[in-house]
């Protein structure tokens, strides 16, 4: 693989192995693009499961033990310039990849009954925080005679961000993606089911690479086209990471993306009379008085303390695994005495 194929390789000099970027997770195997084209590989056992390296997801870049009439091996996960993941439910809160080494995410809300102000500020939270930079594409254009409420809308939750109103089926706006779609760049497409992820991707490309689905007419979403996370590399050499419809999207410690998703919400943060401020009842709130003054709106403000409760720090996930973990091994002690 030409390191410039696929986006620069970080430096590898020193670690064993062959550079491979991966462009696709399917369980336990791995699809992967190296010098020798593109195949499959595992994960090497004591380095992943005893070393407890980073799992690597689509994005990555890995060194791999080449193996030439079988699955190679994945031996290192080299650093990332860009990541985020998501916060998978249960018992025990699990952190799920979805994408590493890219340098926009394309969030998508459509001009239907899909859109939706308060799933982009969790969309925008996450992508700040990713360290890539966000775009929001107002998709299906068509759909609509005047899309100028919903811009209205976008712009009053995405401030600073490059905001584009685009259509799939007819071409309004595709050339101004022509800025961000260069070769060697890597753009994740993020958005929920039936927002025209893969119809956006056919008409960049001109072809039809990607299946698509109709959406329903009665709510206007759609099923999952996209099954799993996949690199794809257009013949412009851009790269193309297109992401399963997350209609929910769980945050982790997203402390750095509220700061710059809620840029006018965290400007009055600290100017409080007291440093323990609750923001409730107490005398001398810089929250209170500038949701007052009309600087501030009120829904920002909720929005910005609820995704900020909901994160939840990686320390803490561990601690809650640890809690279960010893629950379930008391537990089966237990049982096995009441059995025996």
């Amino acid at each position: 693989m030409d390191k410039n194929d696929y986006g620069m390789v970080p430096d590898h000099k020193d670690l064993p192995g062959i550079p491979a970027r991966v462009t696709a997770v399917h369980k336990e195997r791995y699809e992967i693009v190296c010098e020798h084209g593109i195949t499959h590989a595992r994960l090497k056992t004591k380095e992943y499961f005893v070393d407890t390296q980073d799992f690597p997801t689509t994005g990555d870049f890995v060194m791999v033990n080449y193996i030439d009439n079988g699955d190679s091996q994945i031996i290192t996960t080299l650093p990332r310039r860009t990541y985020f993941s998501r916060r998978e439910p249960g018992p025990v809160p699990r952190d799920q990849a979805v994408a590493a080494n890219f340098d926009y995410v394309f969030i998508m809300q459509s001009l239907n009954l899909d859109f939706n102000p308060k799933r982009l500020e969790r969309y925008l939270t996450v992508a700040w925080q990713s360290g890539a930079t966000p775009v929001i594409l107002l998709t299906k254009a068509d759909l609509v005679e005047d899309h100028w409420d919903y811009l209205t809308q976008v712009e009053r939750v995405a401030t600073g961000v490059n905001i584009h109103v685009v259509s799939a089926h007819t071409g309004h706006g595709l050339r101004r993606l022509n800025a961000y779609l260069q070769p060697g760049k890597t753009v994740v497409f993020l958005g929920s089911s039936g927002v025209g992820k893969s119809s956006l991707v056919n008409a960049l490309v001109g072809e039809e690479i990607m299946a698509v689905n109709a959406i329903r007419e009665d709510d206007s979403k759609g099923r999952h086209t996209t099954t799993h996370r996949q690199l794809i590399r257009l013949k412009s050499g851009v790269m193309i990471i297109d992401t399963p419809g997350m209609r929910e999207l769980g945050m982790w410690d997203v402390s750095e993306g509220l700061g710059d998703a809620f840029a006018d919400v965290e400007r009055f943060i600290g100017k409080c009379r007291f440093s323990d401020c609750k923001h409730e009842r107490e005398p001398g709130c810089a929250i209170k008085s500038a949701i007052a003054a009309g600087e501030l709106d009120a829904a920002r403000w909720e929005s910005y303390q609820k995704l900020k409760d909901e994160a939840i720090d990686r320390d803490e996930m561990m601690r809650r695994k640890r809690e279960w973990s010893k629950g379930v091994a008391k537990f089966s002690k237990q049982r096995n005495k009441e059995i025996w």
